[in-house]
């Protein structure tokens, strides 16, 4: 059997506790947190809490796609800020949209192996900090600039300067870019939308449910447990995902034009994920862990699969990565509570949706008998989803994991899955099991 093909083997892992910061829309301007801010702000409360001292963990892993060139390792800066102490190991790790969900589940193999008994492991993004790079021309006029030495061959260097050197290059939208396709993310989504035939209309529903249920959440105080509040240094306090439209309706979404396809497209800024700053973490501990420092239990992370597929359909990823995660467990569709598949837009969750539930795809695609089956609609994203939360893409991962852990302790469910896109081509999916 190929080694991909085997499950989560060996002790059970618990997640204990976990939390996170508010997600802060992007507005045009770096946010007022770093992603080592918003990882510290999110760490510090939920470290306090707890009986044991920082110090005993064995090891800290964060994901994160665009750290800062202050943040090298970004996992050790924060477990050092955070008064983990120097003696505790921290890496961090980079599966783009997966590298939350992927710390956690490296901290749940190294826990189920014996490796480990307590490991604090999450994802941070602060997208509005997304580096303005200078194009080559520019780094290679600078770099010979610097290298002349006399007068005469610097003005001969600054004779050959041109404006066209300062065009900035955007580090966020090459970042979302796949090199190997040459397509922004945003167009693999149109891609699936001719695809499966999903219209704008059911594109701007979808989003329209995202927000109302996000809005009934906060309103509800639902989200209260799970968000730490953050400060900033001029005294103001972030206490909500204030990406929110509370007020959205359909008429609102019809009116904003196509942003990736001016011309033909369906994919606007309203049915898609916003750009977004945020951080999250969890605490996943070993039994004996447990035992040790006398502490309550969230939930149990029993199987994580990862998927490849073609980068220009990479929205697809939540259908073969859960495939191969429900065939490995031997569990149907309807054997599973609640779902939380990352809205990176409107579009390739409806994608995903109509790609389970269709028998040609699943035979060709995925090599089933069968369609996989039907996700109902009341048992997914309950509570919203990246559309109206927002997709910091290192963090994600981990807050859908943190988020469908408290959905089954708030209705009871059992069994939940937790699954995203990857840009690139993949997808992850985690299964969870309520304490």
């Amino acid at each position: 059997m190929n080694p991909k093909d085997l499950p989560m083997q060996g002790r059970p892992v618990f997640v204990v506790d976990g939390s996170r910061t508010p997600c802060l829309k992007a507005r045009g301007v770096p946010g007022p947190f770093t992603a080592s801010d918003l990882a510290l702000r999110a760490a510090q409360p939920l470290l306090a809490r707890q009986p044991f001292e920082p110090e005993v963990f064995d090891q800290i892993i964060l994901g994160c796609a665009i750290p800062g060139p202050d943040e090298a390792n970004i996992a050790r800066v924060v477990a050092l800020r955070a008064g983990c102490g120097r003696k505790v190991p921290a890496w961090t790790v980079q599966r783009n949209c997966g590298s939350g969900m992927q710390a956690i589940d490296s901290a749940a193999r190294d826990i189920a192996v014996g490796r480990s008994n307590l490991v604090l492991a999450g994802g941070t993004e602060s997208m509005s900090h997304a580096p303005v790079l200078f194009n080559l021309a520019m780094v290679t006029w600078l770099g010979k600039w610097q290298r002349a030495r006399s007068l005469p061959a610097r003005l001969r260097y600054l004779m050959q300067f041109r404006p066209t050197y300062l065009a900035p290059v955007i580090g966020l939208l090459r970042g979302l870019t796949d090199p190997t396709v040459g397509l922004i993310m945003g167009k693999t989504a149109e891609i699936l939308a001719w695809r499966f035939g999903i219209s704008r209309e059911e594109m701007d529903a979808f989003a329209q449910r995202s927000h109302h249920r996000l809005t009934a959440a906060q309103t509800e105080g639902r989200l209260t447990s799970e968000i730490e509040v953050l400060f900033d240094g001029q005294g103001k306090f972030y206490d909500h995902d204030d990406g929110v439209r509370p007020d959205i309706t359909l008429e609102k979404l019809a009116a904003l034009k196509p942003v990736f396809d001016r011309d033909f497209g369906l994919v606007t800024a309203g049915n898609s994920s916003q750009v977004t700053d945020g951080a999250a973490w969890l605490i996943l501990a070993s039994e004996e862990a447990v035992r040790r420092y006398d502490l309550s239990v969230m939930g149990q992370v029993v199987d994580c699969t990862w998927s490849g597929l073609d980068p220009a359909q990479m929205g697809l990823g939540p259908v073969y990565a859960s495939a191969s995660l429900l065939q490995r467990q031997q569990l149907g569709i309807d054997q599973i509570d609640y779902w939380e598949i990352n809205e990176a837009f409107a579009a390739q969750v409806l994608a995903c949706l109509k790609a389970m539930a269709d028998d040609s795809f699943c035979r060709k695609e995925l090599g089933l008998d069968r369609a996989l089956g039907e996700i109902d609609h009341e048992r997914l994203n309950v509570d919203g989803g990246a559309v109206a939360v927002g997709h910091p893409v290192g963090m994600s991962g981990a807050r859908i994991v943190l988020h469908l852990l408290r959905v089954l302790q708030e209705k009871g469910g059992k069994t939940g899955i937790a699954t995203l896109c990857i840009g690139g081509g993949q997808g992850g999916a985690m299964l969870l099991k309520r304490a």
